[in-house]
């Protein structure tokens, strides 16, 4: 860890933080609540006790996904920020909300009850190149051109762009 800590937020900005030190477990958790809740396969976690966190901007949402445990989120652009149980000492941060997410290494898995069949050996999983590389990069720069997410940084300010469903 550097003397910056590490800092985070959601995809718009309008929820920032900042954690001075990291529980030793970043994990991945396949349980069916975790994949729910972040809508994908799996949640990649790492814990950070309350005192060693702030909301530096904004503040999450909750959703009690059991009389046990909570799940923050952005209410303004719907990122899975983080799992916490109610009343314990720390709260499990998505690793990919971190603007440094490449730091945290993962240690282990959990949740294998509900792990999908094709994870098991990823190896085997055809690799078909980068985002340029199958959109082009025409498409990469427009995307790029018309950004509003929120750069891996803290910024002074920022005002997201949010719309409704289309």
């Amino acid at each position: 860890m550097n003397d910056n800590g590490y800092t985070g937020g959601c995809q718009c900005g309008a929820i920032r933080f900042h954690a001075t030190e990291l529980r030793d477990n970043p994990h991945l958790c396949y349980c069916r609540m975790c994949q729910k809740a972040t809508g994908n396969l799996f949640a990649a976690l790492v814990g950070v006790r309350h005192e060693h966190l702030t909301w530096t901007r904004g503040t999450p949402a909750e959703f009690d996904s059991s009389d046990a445990a909570a799940r923050g989120f952005c209410s303004a652009c719907g990122t899975s920020l983080y799992y916490r149980s109610l009343g314990g000492p720390h709260v499990s941060i998505s690793i990919g909300a971190f603007d440094e997410p490449q730091r945290i290494e993962i240690l282990y898995q959990m949740g294998l009850e509900g792990k999908h069949p094709s994870l098991m050996d990823l190896d085997a999983v055809e690799e078909v190149g980068t985002t340029e590389q199958n959109d082009g990069a025409e498409a990469l720069a427009k995307i790029r051109a018309s950004n509003h997410q929120h750069p891996d940084h803290d910024t002074e300010q920022w005002h997201p762009r949010t719309s409704g469903p289309k």
